[in-house]
C-alpha cells in the first residue's frame, strides 16, 4: 500500500514546484513590463522647457529706450524739435499735421482743452508704466478687462463668463484659396485685425465684426481724420488696441471721447506676457534652425525692436475671453499673396512669423507646453483653419 502511494506523491510534488517556477516567471515578467511601461504612465504633462530660453525670453532688451521715452513724455517733449510741432506727428513720418479736437477743431497747445488732454495723457501713461509687469496668470483676468467694458456698452451687464465661440480672421493671403466667409460669421464673436477690408472678399472672409483690434499705429494714423475715424465696421463695434509707442496715448486721448463703442487699451500686463511668449518662440526657432548661440539671436530679429504681431495678441485675446476659438487666415504660401487685401509683399523684420506659427501649433495639439502661462488657467480648444 505504501509503494503505490510513492508514484502519486511524487506526482504531486512535481506539480507543485512546475506551479511555483510557473508563479516566479510570471511575476517576474509583469514586473519587468510595470518597469517598462512605468514612465508611460508618468509621462509628464508639461513638457520640461529650455532654463536659458526662457531666462533670455524675460529680458525686454528695449526696456532703457522705453523708459526713457516715457520720461521724455512726461515732461512735454513729444518731438525730438520740441512740444511746438504738432504733438500727434510722428518720427517715423514726415507728415506734419495740427491736432484736432473730437469735432475737428484745431487744438491749439496752450489752449485750455489742450492742458486738459494733457493732464489725461500723463495718468494714462504714468498708468501705463506702472502696471507694465510680468504676471503670469493675467489670463485668468482678461473677461472682466476686456468683454467686460463691451458688454456694458452692448447693454450685456451682469452676463459674465466668456463668449460661447470666437473666430478670429487673419489677413494672410491664404484666406483668398478657401471660402471660409459662412462659417466665420457663425461664430459668436469674430475678430478681425488692423482695419482690414472686408468689401468684395466675403465669401472668403465673412462680413460680420464683433471686436476690432488694432495696433496703435492704425491710431495714430485715424487720429489724423477729423473726428479720429477710426471705425470701417461700424460705429458700433468695439475696439481692442495695444500700444505699440507710448506717444501713442496722445492719440487714445484725444480720440477715445469720440468713439461711441469702447476703445479699449490691453493691459500692460497682458502686452507682456505676449511679448515673452513670442520671444520664446523665436530663440528656440533661431538655435533649433540655426545651430548658433542665442547671442546671435538679435541681430537676426532686430532685438531692441522685436515685437509680436498683432495677429498673435489677437489669438491670445481670444484664448482668453472665449470657450472655443477658431484660427482664419494665419499662415503663407508661395501662391498666396503676404495680405489678401494689400499688395505687401514681404513680412517685417520685427517679427518672427515663423516662431509664431509654432507657437500656433501648440495651442492646438499641446497648449500645456507653452510657457509663461499659469497653471490656474485652462486653455480652450483652439482649431486652426488653412
Amino acid at each position: 500500500m505504501k509503494r503505490s502511494l510513492r508514484p502519486l506523491f511524487s506526482l504531486l510534488l512535481f506539480i507543485v514546484v512546475a506551479a511555483t517556477l510557473t508563479c516566479r516567471v510570471m511575476l517576474r515578467r509583469d514586473s519587468f513590463q510595470l518597469e517598462n511601461d512605468k514612465p508611460l504612465v508618468q509621462k509628464p504633462t508639461k513638457s520640461v522647457l529650455n532654463a536659458t530660453l526662457l531666462k533670455f525670453a524675460a529680458i525686454d532688451m528695449g526696456e532703457p529706450q522705453l523708459k526713457k521715452e516715457m520720461e521724455l513724455l512726461l515732461e512735454g517733449r513729444f518731438e525730438k524739435n520740441g512740444r511746438q510741432r504738432s504733438f500727434l506727428s510722428s518720427d517715423r513720418y514726415p507728415i506734419d499735421i495740427r491736432a484736432r479736437s473730437a469735432r475737428g477743431m484745431p487744438v491749439q497747445l496752450q489752449s485750455p482743452q489742450f492742458y486738459r488732454l494733457w493732464l489725461d495723457f500723463r495718468r494714462y501713461l504714468q498708468d501705463w508704466s506702472r502696471n507694465r509687469r510680468f504676471q503670469s496668470d493675467i489670463m485668468l483676468d482678461l473677461p472682466n478687462l476686456v468683454k467686460g467694458p463691451i458688454d456694458n456698452f452692448s447693454g450685456a451687464k451682469g452676463v459674465g463668463g466668456k463668449y460661447r465661440t470666437c473666430a478670429v480672421v487673419g489677413n494672410s493671403g491664404i484666406l483668398l484659396k478657401t471660402e471660409n466667409g459662412e462659417l466665420i460669421d457663425s461664430h459668436d464673436v469674430v475678430i478681425r485685425l488692423n482695419n482690414a477690408r472686408i468689401g468684395s472678399f466675403e465669401r472668403n472672409v465673412g462680413s460680420k465684426t464683433s471686436i476690432s483690434f488694432v495696433n496703435s499705429n492704425i491710431l495714430h494714423f485715424c487720429a489724423r481724420r477729423g473726428g479720429c475715424f477710426c471705425h470701417p465696421y461700424g460705429a458700433d463695434v468695439p475696439i481692442v488696441m495695444y500700444i505699440c509707442q507710448p506717444k501713442h496715448f496722445l492719440d487714445y486721448t484725444l480720440c477715445n471721447s469720440s468713439h461711441r463703442a469702447p476703445l479699449v487699451v490691453t493691459d500692460p500686463r497682458f502686452d507682456v506676457l505676449c511679448s515673452r511668449i513670442t520671444k520664446y518662440y523665436s530663440l528656440k526657432r533661431f538655435v533649433e534652425v540655426t545651430g548658433k548661440d542665442i547671442e546671435g539671436w538679435p541681430s537676426a530679429h532686430d532685438g531692441l525692436n522685436f515685437h509680436y504681431s498683432s495677429g498673435m495678441q489677437a489669438v491670445m485675446l481670444a484664448v482668453g475671453i472665449c470657450e472655443k476659438v477658431s484660427i482664419f487666415g494665419f499662415g503663407k504660401s508661395d501662391l498666396a499673396k503676404h495680405h489678401y487685401h494689400t499688395n505687401q509683399k514681404g513680412e517685417l523684420m520685427l517679427h518672427d512669423y515663423e516662431a509664431e506659427y509654432d507657437f500656433y501649433h501648440d495651442l492646438v495639439e499641446t497648449p500645456q507646453v507653452i510657457p509663461f502661462i499659469s497653471g490656474k488657467f485652462k486653455f480652450p480648444p483652439v482649431v486652426m483653419y488653412q
